[in-house]
């Protein structure tokens, strides 16, 4: 089965990119300006990646968020990175989300990643 993400590397269009790793839109974003970083390289598993593939993806999430502030002007953002089926991951090609949020996106953002297992979200609920 062919790789969406590897199609795109190929196909463009890029938003940013360096010599290891490229940034571009998520097609079923979370929010406006939701980005997809990914290494160039195929690789299922995100800890599978060299160090300078690590690298390169970390410094195009600090250009692309950079963009992001000047054009959209969020008000924080969300990382993901999911790493194997049981986490999530539908695209067997390393990748991270670059999510931006925005005030009143959601009616309470506390506990931002930990909605993945909703019955332990509310960790300040919890005696």
């Amino acid at each position: 089965m062919p790789c969406p993400f590897c199609d795109r590397i190929s196909s463009g269009p890029l938003d940013a990119e360096n010599e290891l790793a490229v940034a571009f839109a998520d097609a079923f974003p979370l929010s406006p300006g939701h980005m997809l970083i990914i290494p160039r390289r195929h690789v299922e598993d995100y800890f599978a990646l060299d160090e300078a593939e690590q690298a390169a993806i970390w410094q195009l999430v600090s250009q692309v968020r950079t963009r992001l502030d000047a054009e959209r002007h969020p008000d924080g953002y969300n990382l993901g990175v999911n790493v194997g089926e049981a986490a999530g991951q539908t695209v067997a090609h390393a990748h991270v989300h670059l999510i931006p949020r925005y005030e009143g996106d959601v009616p309470d953002p506390r506990g931002g990643i930990r909605w993945l297992l909703a019955e332990k979200a509310k960790y300040w609920e919890q005696g």
